[in-house]
């Protein structure tokens, strides 16, 4: 299987969401490389970065998940690596 190296950029606007958020990445946690979370309290917003190596509809999969939640805006940009499994 191929999978390709990439890295999701995540702003929660809304901590409600913050439980649906946690539980989507612990779903996909197999692929999941590391996780980074900043908390910005001056502007009470979350900013939380991936490194993911997954097959590339996996990775779109959990970054269209993560972009339906309400008050979250996410962006992915993958790397040219790719591995076969």
């Amino acid at each position: 299987m191929q999978t390709r190296v990439a890295v999701m950029s995540i702003i929660v606007e809304k901590t409600e969401t913050v439980e649906q958020l946690n539980a989507l990445l612990h779903e996909y946690g197999e692929w999941i490389i590391g996780r980074m979370g900043i908390p910005y309290r001056a502007r009470k917003i979350n900013i939380i970065s991936i490194a993911i190596d997954a097959p590339q509809d996996t990775i779109s999969a959990l970054a269209g998940k993560v972009g339906k939640l309400d008050g979250v805006q996410v962006k992915t940009a993958f790397s040219g690596v790719g591995a076969d499994d």
